[in-house]
């Protein structure tokens, strides 16, 4: 069965590939998160669905997070896209991924996380 970091490896446009890289290093550094491929998709998972990456036509990845509706947005990066729950942000090259607010983000993910474990 391949892993999410297979799906990753193998895929084929570079800047994709480069914009997933990023984000599964930043995602996975947080103890407990574990990569599975759902959906043919990269997912993350702790205690519940945390987020995912999804490549687009056109040509970037989209970060969506599983849970969001639960969570601040005070960055403002996120964007809802007439969607409930589900969240996302969408980047094209490595560079333009705000890593810090990402950071901010997944540490309030995890607390809200531990929160729902209760």
């Amino acid at each position: 069965m391949a892993s999410c970091l297979d799906f990753i490896e193998t895929w084929e446009h570079p800047q994709q590939k480069a914009v997933m890289q990023v984000l599964h290093e930043l995602i996975t550094g947080f103890p407990g998160v574990v990569p599975k491929l759902r959906y043919k998709l990269p997912f993350y998972d702790r205690n519940r669905w945390l987020c995912y990456l999804n490549p687009t036509k056109d040509g970037g990845i989209e970060w969506g997070v599983c849970q969001a509706y639960l969570l601040s947005n005070e960055q403002g990066l996120l964007d809802f896209r007439n969607r409930t729950q589900v969240a996302s942000a969408t980047f094209y090259h490595p560079r333009e991924v705000p890593a810090e607010t990402i950071l901010e983000i997944l540490q309030e993910m995890m607390i809200v996380d531990d929160e729902k474990k209760r």
